[in-house]
């Protein structure tokens, strides 16, 4: 399944991150004319990563 943008709204909390420069520079790319904050594309590949990781039981079966 390929990565979509979401606009949806939730309860968040604030974090700090440090991005480094040109990974900024290249999500700003992506989400210019798609009404959505930089935050929410964060969050939203974040989720997207989680889902599509190989979990740790995974892991331990393949051994």
């Amino acid at each position: 399944m390929a990565f979509q943008i979401r606009n949806n709204k939730i309860e968040t909390e604030n974090k700090t991150i440090r991005f480094p420069i040109p990974l900024i520079n290249k999500i700003e790319e992506q989400i210019v004319g798609e009404n959505i904050s930089f935050s929410k594309f964060v969050i939203q590949a974040c989720e997207y990563a989680l889902d599509h990781m190989e979990t740790k039981t995974k892991k331990k079966k393949e051994k």
